[in-house]
């Protein structure tokens, strides 16, 4: 007897793999940005949260001193050892660092809005912009 046997290839022709690999690409394509938005979503809450908590720490320490707010440019946020600082008399735990720029540096500068958390600077690397007058802080933006 001689029977003829066929074989059944398996397997995945080219034509179904690069129809998956398209399909995944286009969803890529839809997915990946709306990650990017989530982020820079993240970093403008974190931003909004340490303007504010900064803020009302400023306005503690004008209160307890006569209406003087401290002086963040020459001084920066100070730290933990040194007394007279924002750190230093436990106004703020820890030096806030601006999620934008990774720095905590402050900047003199009276040209921002007051309303804003934000404060966009081309090229800049510092990371707060202060106006001793008002006692307002925001972030830098690049």
């Amino acid at each position: 007897m001689n029977t003829a046997r066929t074989t059944v290839a398996k397997g995945f022709t080219l034509v179904e793999i690069l129809i998956v690999v398209v399909i995944l690409g286009i969803l890529a394509a839809i997915v990946v940005p709306q990650f990017t938005n989530a982020a820079n979503e993240a970093r403008g809450g974190n931003v909004a949260t340490q303007v504010s908590t900064i803020e009302s720490q400023l306005e503690l320490w004008a209160a307890r001193n006569g209406g003087v707010y401290p002086d963040l440019v020459t001084d920066g946020f100070g730290n933990a050892t040194t007394a007279g600082t924002m750190v230093g008399e436990n106004y703020l735990k820890e030096i806030p660092v601006n999620p934008f720029t990774n720095s905590s540096s402050v900047v003199a500068s009276t040209a921002f809005d007051t309303d804003a958390s934000v404060f966009e600077i081309a090229d800049s690397t510092d990371g707060w912009a202060y106006d001793r007058a008002t006692g307002n802080i925001v972030a830098i933006q690049p």
